[in-house]
C-alpha cells in the first residue's frame, strides 16, 4: 500500500467517525436546534413556504390583489352616475392633452372656444390654434380672408368671422353645417355661435341665422328678429339677450328656461348650461333659472355685485370678478367647476366641460376635462370608470355565487360520504342530474323569462343564486371523496367511542382535515364564476345596462368597426378579466401544488 492510499483511507476512517458522532452524541445546543427546526416544520408553514417558492403563483396573487384594490377602493375616488350619457363624448380614444394650449398662443391669446373634445384659440393677430382630439377635417382650415376676430368651437366643428363680418366653417361638414346661407353673405356678422351639428350667426342688425341639423334643437327667433343683441345657445333651445336689455327663449317649447324671472331686466350678459341660464345685470348681480340639476342654481352669495362676464358649459357656470379673480360652480365631474385660485384674468369662456381665462398678458389657463385614460364607449361614458365599477360587480357575483354552491357541496358530499347508503345513492343521483343540466341554456331561458319582471338589485340576485345552485355538483363529489378515505381512520372510530354526534363528527372533525382541498378548489371556482357572470352579460342575460360588469362591456364588440377602430372599448375590459382569472388560477393551482408537493412530479 502506497502512503497515498493509506492517506486516502484515513480521511475516510476519520469523515465517518465524525458522522457516527454527530449522529449519537449532539450537544444539547445541537438538541434544542433540531428541536427549533421540527417546530418551523408545522404542516401551515411548510403550505406557506411552498407556495411563497412558486413564482407563478406569487405573480398572481399580486396581480389579483392589485385588481381587487383597484375595483374596491378607486369607485370612491371615481364615482359611476348610472344616468349620464353625452353624445358628443362618443368613442373618444384614451389619451390627455384637451388642456394642453398650443405655445404659439400664450403670451398673445384674444379668445379661446371649447368645443366636445378639443379647442381653438385666436390670438392678437388673428391666427388660430386648435388642440385636443381632432380629425383630418378639423385640421384643414378654409382660404380666410380679412383679419379673423372671432372663433366658436361646437361639438367637431368651428365657425369663424372676419373683420369684415364673412363667416367660415370647417371640419364636419354633414346635415348642412358646410351650407351657410345665402341671405348671410349681404350681412355683416355680429356673433357666431357653434352647437352639436348646428350653427348659428347673429348679425349687426339683431336678425338670426340658423343651419344645420335644425330638428336637433327647437329654435324660432321670427318673432324677435331686429331685436336680438346676443344669444346663448343650449342642447334644448337658444336664449336671446335682445337689445333692451331682456332676455326671451327663442322657441315656443315650454322648458325649464322658459320660465325667466319677472321684472328682470338691465341685463347686459347671457349665458347658457343644458340645464339653467345666467342673466348678468348691469350692477353685477347674476341671476339663474331653469331646473336644479347639477347644483347650477347654487350661485356663490360672495360673488354677487362683482360679476363682470360669465360663461357656461354643458352642466357648469364661470364668471369673472370684478377684481380678475374667477369663480365656477355647478357639475364637477371632470373638474370643470374647480376654478383655481391664484389665477388672474381679464376674459373667461367656458364649452362643454372645460373652462379658460386669459390674463391680462396674453396667456390661457384651462380647467376641466383633459381626456379619458381608457376612452369612451358608444355611449360617451368612461371606459376607466365603467371598469372599476364593473370589476366589483363581476367579483361580487362571482364571489357570492362561489359561498353559495361551496356551502351546498360540502353539505352534501360531507353527509353522502360519511352515512353512505341509500342516502349516498339518493345525494349522488341529485347530483348527476344538477350536472346533466345545460348551465348557460337553462340561465338565459331564466334570465330571459323572469329578469325582465323584477327590479334590477333583484335580476343581480337571481343571477348570483343561479350560479350557485349549479355550480356545486363537482365540489359535492370531491368532499364526498374525500370523507370517505377519512372516516375510516382512528380518530374517527375514537369520536364515536366517545359519544360524540355524527354531524359534529363530519363538520368539525373530518371537514377540517379536507379544508384545503376545498380550498384550492373553491379558487378555481371563483375564476369561473366570474368568466360564467362575463360570459350570461355579454350575450346580454346577465346584468344589464347602464350597471357595467366586464361581460356586458364587451358587448357592443362584435362589430368589426368596434374591434378594428374603437379598440379600446374591449381590450381594457378583456385584459381585465382575463388577468383575474389566470391570476386566480394561478393561486389555486399554487395551493395545490402546496399542499400536495407530489403534484409537482405528476
Amino acid at each position: 500500500m502506497t502512503a497515498k492510499t493509506d492517506k486516502k483511507a484515513r480521511k475516510r476512517k476519520s469523515s465517518l467517525f465524525l458522522t457516527l458522532k454527530g449522529l449519537f452524541f449532539r450537544t444539547e445546543g445541537d438538541i434544542q436546534s433540531l428541536l427549533e427546526e421540527e417546530q418551523m416544520q408545522s404542516p401551515f408553514r411548510t403550505i406557506l413556504k411552498n407556495f411563497r417558492e412558486n413564482r407563478v403563483a406569487m405573480t398572481g396573487v399580486l396581480i389579483f390583489l392589485l385588481i381587487f384594490l383597484c375595483c374596491v377602493i378607486l369607485p370612491f375616488f371615481y364615482p359611476l352616475d348610472l344616468t349620464y350619457q353625452d353624445a358628443t363624448q362618443q368613442n373618444i380614444a384614451p389619451g390627455f392633452g384637451l388642456l394642453k394650449v398650443s405655445k404659439g398662443l400664450q403670451g398673445k391669446a384674444a379668445q379661446v372656444s371649447a368645443g366636445g373634445v378639443f379647442a381653438a384659440g385666436l390670438d392678437q393677430d388673428g391666427v388660430i390654434y386648435q388642440w385636443g382630439k381632432m380629425d383630418d377635417r378639423l385640421k384643414k382650415f378654409p382660404a380666410f380672408e380679412g383679419r379673423i376676430v372671432q372663433i366658436s368651437a361646437g361639438q367637431n366643428h368651428v365657425l369663424a368671422l372676419n373683420d369684415e363680418g364673412t363667416v367660415y366653417t370647417w371640419g364636419y361638414n354633414r346635415l348642412g353645417l358646410d351650407n351657410i346661407p345665402i341671405d348671410l353673405r349681404f350681412e355683416k356678422v355680429a356673433q357666431v355661435a357653434a352647437g352639436p351639428q348646428i350653427s348659428y350667426a347673429l348679425t349687426e342688425g339683431g336678425k338670426l341665422f340658423v343651419w344645420g341639423n335644425e330638428n336637433i334643437i327647437d329654435v324660432n327667433p321670427r318673432d324677435y328678429q331686429g331685436q336680438i343683441a346676443k344669444i346663448a345657445p343650449n342642447g334644448t333651445t337658444v336664449m336671446a339677450l335682445l337689445k333692451d336689455g331682456t332676455v326671451v327663449q327663442l322657441s315656443k317649447k315650454v322648458t325649464p328656461f322658459a320660465q325667466i324671472p319677472e321684472g328682470l331686466s338691465n341685463v347686459v350678459d347671457i349665458a347658457s348650461t343644458d340645464r339653467s341660464v345666467a342673466a348678468l345685470t348691469a350692477d353685477g348681480q347674476l341671476v339663474v333659472w331653469g331646473s336644479p340639476d347639477y347644483g347650477t342654481l347654487e350661485v356663490p352669495p360672495e360673488i354677487q355685485g362683482h360679476v363682470t362676464q360669465v360663461a357656461a358649459g354643458v352642466g357648469h357656470f364661470t364668471v369673472l370678478l370684478d377684481d380678475g379673480s374667477v369663480r365656477s360652480w355647478g357639475r364637477d365631474n371632470f373638474g370643470q367647476a374647480s376654478a383655481p385660485k391664484n389665477v388672474k384674468g381679464v376674459s373667461v369662456s367656458a364649452g362643454y366641460y372645460q373652462s379658460y381665462v386669459i390674463d391680462e398678458k396674453g396667456n390661457v389657463t384651462g380647467w376641466g376635462l383633459d381626456g379619458y385614460l381608457m376612452g369612451t364607449d358608444q355611449y360617451g361614458r368612461d371606459v376607466f370608470t365603467r371598469l372599476l365599477t364593473g370589476g366589483r360587480m363581476t367579483m361580487t357575483v362571482g364571489a357570492i355565487s362561489v359561498i353559495i354552491s361551496t356551502i351546498i357541496g360540502v353539505i352534501i358530499g360531507g353527509i353522502s360520504g360519511y352515512y353512505g347508503g341509500a342516502l349516498d345513492n339518493i345525494l349522488m343521483r341529485l347530483t348527476e342530474v344538477v350536472m346533466s343540466i345545460p348551465f348557460l341554456p337553462f340561465a338565459m331561458i331564466l334570465s330571459s323569462l323572469v329578469g325582465n319582471s323584477v327590479s334590477e338589485i333583484a335580476r343581480v340576485a337571481m343571477i348570483m343564486v343561479i350560479l350557485g345552485l349549479l355550480s356545486w355538483p363537482s365540489l359535492a363529489r370531491l368532499v364526498r371523496a374525500q370523507i370517505l378515505s377519512e372516516r375510516e381512520k382512528e380518530f374517527v372510530t375514537a369520536a364515536k367511542a366517545m359519544g360524540i354526534r355524527e354531524m359534529s363528527i363530519v363538520f368539525r372533525h373530518i371537514l377540517p382535515n379536507v379544508i384545503t382541498v376545498i380550498i384550492v378548489n373553491t379558487t378555481l371556482a371563483f375564476a369561473t364564476c366570474m368568466l360564467i357572470e362575463s360570459s350570461l352579460s355579454f350575450l346580454g342575460f346577465g346584468v344589464a345596462e347602464p350597471r357595467p360588469t366586464w361581460g356586458n362591456m364587451l358587448t357592443g364588440s362584435q362589430s368589426s368597426q368596434v374591434i378594428g377602430t374603437y379598440w379600446w372599448r374591449w381590450v381594457f375590459p378583456s385584459v381585465a378579466l382575463g388577468l383575474s382569472t389566470i391570476s386566480i388560477n394561478s393561486i389555486g393551482d399554487g395551493l395545490r401544488d402546496a399542499i400536495d408537493p407530489r403534484s409537482n412530479e405528476r
